[in-house]
């Protein structure tokens, strides 16, 4: 349960960090438009702090953490929401910056980040899985 916490709290973390980021280095290049980086702050409250929040209350209530699925989910996923978030940050970055992309970089951003999402949603498959285990198994 205190891996749970933990990764919870260092979401949070990131979160702050990321908006306080957001918010001063837009400032700092006088920056107006849309960016990336404005939506790193609620990924990481939403997709980390909240669900690693949710994951200890089912962990609370139905003991996820020994079902032998858990342990491969966590790992997917938090590397499916790091490299998403990290993509966002590059990605938003070189927008304030107006940095020009070869068309290459520009597709390996874009492809990685993608990658991340597929790794992501296959992480929330597997978590959908795992309940559904643990829920079958409370009814026996």
């Amino acid at each position: 349960m205190k891996r749970l916490l933990n990764t919870s709290f260092f979401y949070t973390i990131l979160a702050l960090a990321s908006g306080l980021f957001y918010r001063e280095f837009t400032h700092a290049q006088q920056f107006t438009s849309w960016t990336p980086l404005s939506v790193m702050h609620t990924h990481s409250f939403a997709l980390g702090t909240a669900v690693f929040l949710l994951l200890l209350i089912l962990e609370k209530t139905f003991a996820i953490l020994q079902n032998k699925k858990f342990r491969s989910f966590y790992y997917l996923y938090n590397f499916g929401l790091l490299t998403t978030l990290l993509m966002l940050g590059i990605r938003g970055v070189t927008d304030v910056l107006e940095i020009q992309l070869s068309s290459g970089m520009n597709a390996a951003i874009s492809g990685t980040a993608g990658v991340a999402h597929i790794v992501l949603t296959l992480a929330i498959i597997q978590l959908f899985i795992l309940l559904s285990d643990v829920v079958k198994n409370e009814h026996k």
